[in-house]
C-alpha cells in the first residue's frame, strides 16, 4: 500500500490517522424517549436535527456543548414517528419525512417542511411509500413521491416535484409538477431519492486514488441505458416466454398487438402458457411498457461539467421487492421548476412511462447510501445475496449475508473504484431489513450498524479506523460538514453521542480554566 497521492509524509499520515480519528465520546444526549432513527446537519454545521420513533423532530444548537435548541412533535398530525431530515441548500428550511400511523403494512407516510426562522410548519406533502423518504432539488423545491398499484406485483412510481410554501402560493402559482413516471415489475418499488449536483465534479474536495484498484474492484455490473455502444449487446436481458415470444418474433407485429393476440388466445384456450400466475403479469407488463415508455437519454457521461444538471439517485428493483438495484435519472435544467403545467410535460401515447437512463445493479439488499460532500461519489451499503443464486417468486428473496458491504461508486464515470469494505454487521431478515445511514466527510465514511457500533473507515487506504459502542443498534451518523473531526451517532438505545478526535479533546480541555486557578481566585477574593 502506498502513501496516497496528497500526503506529504507517512509521519504526518500517521498523525492524522491517529490524532483525527472522532473516536473520543465527550456528550451524550438523551432528551428522546425512543429508537433515534437519523440525524442531519445544517450546511453551516451550526445546528443539526434527529428525528425518532417517539415522533418528534428535534432541533440541536452545535456549540462546545451541544444544547437542545427546539422540538417539534408529530403525532397531531397523525404521524407514527420521524425518520428523515434534511436542511435545504441556504439553512431556511428544514424537510422532515414521517410514517403515517396505520397497520403493519401500510406504506403511507408524509413529508413536512418547517421554517429555521421561527420554527413553523409551512407545508405537509404526502409520500408514497415512506421510505422514498424525500430530499431537497433546490432550495425551495423538494422531491416526493406517490405510488399506483397496476396488479398484484406491478406498479408505478411517480415522483412529484413540490414547492415549499404551498400555502402561500398555491391560488395563484402552480406548487406542484410531476417529474417522473416509472413502471415497477415484480413487486419493487422507488425508495430512498437524493439528488447529486454534477456541476461539483471538477472542483472535488478530494480525488482519490482509485484507478490502480479499479481492475479488480468491479463486483457489480453497471448498465448505461441510454447508451447506443456495441457494449451495451454484452447486458444480459430478461427473454419472455416462449408462449409469449412468439408472437412478437411474428413478422410485422408489434408488441401491443402481439400482447392483444396473446389475451385472445388464452382466453379462448388455443394456447396454455408454461408461466405461473405472477410470472404471467410480469410478461404482460414488460410487453405493455415496450410501447408505451419514453426512451433514455443519450450517453449520460457526456454531461457539461459546467451545466445545472443534477441526478436523481434512488433504489429501486426488477427481480423481487427488496431493493436490490440504484437507478439514476438525469434532472434537466427546465425541470427544477414547478413553472409549466401541473402534470409537467405532455407525453404521447407512446411515453406514459419514463425510462433510466442508468441502472446499477448490486446483488444483495440495499440497506444505505450517501454522497461523498463533492457528489463525485456514491458509497452504498448492501448485504450480499448467494453468488448464484435463482429468484423464482417475486415475494421471496434471497437470503442475505450478515456482512455488510460498503461499495463506492464514481458517478462521473459510472464504475465501481473500490472494493467493498467491511467491518460492520447486520443481522434481521429481508423482510425486517431496515436502513442504516451513512455518511462521508473529507476524509473518512462513518456507517451503523446492528452489533451496537458506529464504524469510521479512511477513504484513501480502505481500513477501518474506529469502533463507536452504544447499547443497542446504531442507525445513523453524521460529520460535521465544516469540520470532519467531529462525528455524531444515533442508535435504538434512544441516545445520540458526540464523539471528537484526540486532537480537539486536547485543544479544548487546555481553553477550560483548571479548577485550582479557581480556587485560588476564590481564596483571594475571600481574603480581599
Amino acid at each position: 500500500m502506498g502513501l496516497f497521492s496528497a500526503a506529504v509524509s507517512w509521519y504526518d499520515e500517521f498523525q492524522r490517522l491517529y490524532d483525527t480519528i472522532p473516536c473520543v465520546e465527550v456528550q451524550a444526549l438523551k432528551e428522546h424517549n425512543d429508537q433515534v432513527l437519523h440525524l442531519s446537519f445544517s450546511h453551516s454545521g451550526c445546528l443539526f436535527a434527529s428525528c425518532s420513533k417517539d415522533c418528534t423532530v428535534k432541533i440541536w444548537s452545535n456549540e462546545l456543548d451541544i444544547s437542545l435548541q427546539h422540538s417539534s412533535n408529530m403525532r397531531p398530525y397523525n404521524w407514527s414517528y420521524t425518520q428523515f431530515s434534511q436542511f435545504n441548500s441556504d439553512d431556511s428550511l428544514l424537510l422532515v419525512s414521517g410514517v403515517f400511523v396505520g397497520p403493519h403494512n401500510s406504506s403511507s407516510g408524509e413529508i413536512a417542511v418547517i421554517s429555521m426562522e421561527n420554527f413553523t410548519l409551512l407545508s405537509r406533502v404526502r409520500n408514497k411509500p415512506y421510505d422514498v423518504f424525500g430530499c431537497w432539488l433546490n432550495e425551495t423545491n423538494l422531491i416526493s413521491g406517490n405510488l399506483h398499484r397496476i396488479g398484484r406485483i406491478t406498479s408505478c412510481s411517480v415522483l412529484w416535484l413540490n414547492n415549499a410554501f404551498q400555502g402561500i402560493e398555491s391560488e395563484n402559482v402552480n406548487v406542484v409538477k410531476r417529474l417522473f413516471k416509472i413502471q415497477n415489475l415484480n413487486a419493487s418499488t422507488i425508495r430512498t431519492v437524493m439528488v447529486a449536483d454534477c456541476s461539483r465534479y471538477d472542483s472535488p474536495d478530494l480525488l482519490l486514488d482509485y484507478e490502480e484498484q479499479l481492475a479488480a474492484s468491479s463486483t457489480c455490473p453497471v448498465f448505461d441505458l441510454g447508451s447506443d455502444s456495441e457494449e451495451e449487446e454484452a447486458k444480459p436481458k430478461q427473454m419472455p416466454e416462449p408462449a409469449v415470444q412468439e408472437f412478437l418474433d411474428d413478422g410485422g407485429v408489434t408488441a401491443e398487438d402481439g400482447l392483444q393476440q396473446f389475451f385472445d388466445d388464452i382466453m379462448e384456450g388455443r394456447v396454455r402458457p408454461a408461466m405461473t400466475e405472477t410470472e404471467l403479469e410480469t410478461k404482460v407488463a414488460e410487453l405493455f411498457v415496450r410501447n408505451r415508455t419514453k426512451p433514455p437519454e443519450l450517453n449520460l457521461l457526456s454531461t457539461d461539467s459546467n451545466s445545472k444538471t443534477k441526478y436523481l439517485i434512488f433504489t429501486t428493483g426488477c427481480l423481487t421487492y427488496s431493493p436490490h438495484q440504484i437507478g439514476i435519472k438525469r434532472i434537466l435544467p427546465h425541470q427544477m421548476t414547478t413553472a409549466g403545467p401541473v402534470l409537467g410535460e405532455e407525453r404521447r401515447s407512446d411515453e406514459f412511462f419514463d425510462s433510466l437512463d442508468h441502472v446499477i445493479d448490486i446483488h444483495g439488499h440495499i440497506i444505505g447510501m450517501g454522497l461523498s460532500p463533492d457528489h463525485r461519489y456514491l458509497y452504498v451499503n448492501s448485504r450480499a445475496w448467494p453468488r448464484d443464486c435463482v429468484i423464482s417468486d417475486p415475494m421471496q428473496p434471497p437470503p442475505i449475508a450478515e456482512e455488510i458491504d460498503l461499495h463506492v461508486f464514481d458517478l462521473k464515470t459510472m464504475k465501481e473504484v473500490k472494493r467493498a469494505l467491511r467491518a460492520h454487521r447486520a443481522y434481521t431478515p429481508n423482510e425486517e431489513c431496515f436502513f442504516i445511514f451513512l455518511d462521508v466527510s473529507r476524509d473518512f465514511v462513518a456507517s451503523g450498524a446492528e452489533d451496537r457500533h458506529g464504524y469510521i473507515w479512511d477513504r484513501h487506504y480502505n481500513i477501518c479506523l474506529a469502533k463507536l459502542q452504544h447499547d443497542n443498534v446504531v442507525n445513523s451518523v453524521a460529520f460535521s460538514p465544516v469540520e470532519q473531526e467531529l462525528l455524531l451517532t444515533a442508535s435504538d438505545d434512544t441516545t445520540i453521542k458526540v464523539w471528537r478526535s484526540p486532537r480537539t479533546v486536547r485543544i479544548q480541555q487546555a481553553r477550560k480554566p483548571r479548577p485550582r486557578k479557581l480556587l485560588f481566585s476564590w481564596l483571594m477574593n475571600q481574603r480581599s
